[in-house]
């Protein structure tokens, strides 16, 4: 049987162009889940590992989706290999359980690692240099203006939260979070 397996690192990523990807490889069940990477309880692999069984192939679309690090990556394939499972990564190719293609899985492996370390090094680096600006914020932008949350707490004196939420787009959440402040 083939099985698919996706996933995101976070809640705001969309998992649609991996599940086409592995549905259009006709995996038969697909796995899928948003848990980050860098994490090893990742429920649903684990589900995935423990049901996968001699003569199954296991498909994932990119190498990083299946493992946090080369030594993972390689201990994960090797037990697949010892259980009879396949290992298809989509933008490698079928990994064969010969010498040459554990190498190739190696190398790969490899290179997909020193790639995260780069992007999170380049992150590091960036987030450094924009600590000594002097307006640096961490996070996300405001989305709205001190002056527009002033005026909506000024509108909730005659008005509800909603109809406030309503006449300024800020939501109910974020004008309690600001009437708090506003308040200490």
């Amino acid at each position: 049987m083939k099985y698919g397996y996706a996933r995101v690192s976070t809640q705001g990523q969309d998992l649609q162009a991996q599940l086409e990807a592995l549905e259009k490889e006709v995996c038969e069940k697909i796995y899928s889940e948003k848990f980050t990477g860098t994490k090893a309880d990742r429920p649903q692999f684990k589900a995935l590992l423990s049901t996968l069984e001699e003569g199954d192939t296991l498909v994932v679309t990119k190498l990083d989706r299946f493992a946090r690090s080369t030594s993972e990556a390689l201990m994960i394939v090797k037990k697949l290999f010892e259980r009879g499972v396949k290992v298809h990564v989509l933008n490698m190719g079928l990994i064969e359980n010969t010498p040459t293609g554990r190498l190739i899985f190696t190398i790969m492996s490899g290179f997909a690692e020193f790639e995260r370390d780069l992007i999170v090094e380049r992150t590091q680096e960036g987030k450094a240099i924009a600590r000594q600006r002097q307006d640096y914020r961490e996070g996300r932008p405001r989305k709205f203006t001190k002056r527009q949350i002033e005026h909506a707490l000024a509108l909730l004196k005659e008005h509800s939260y909603k109809q406030v939420e309503d006449m300024t787009g800020i939501s109910k959440s974020t004008l309690i979070r600001a009437n708090r402040k506003a308040v200490h």
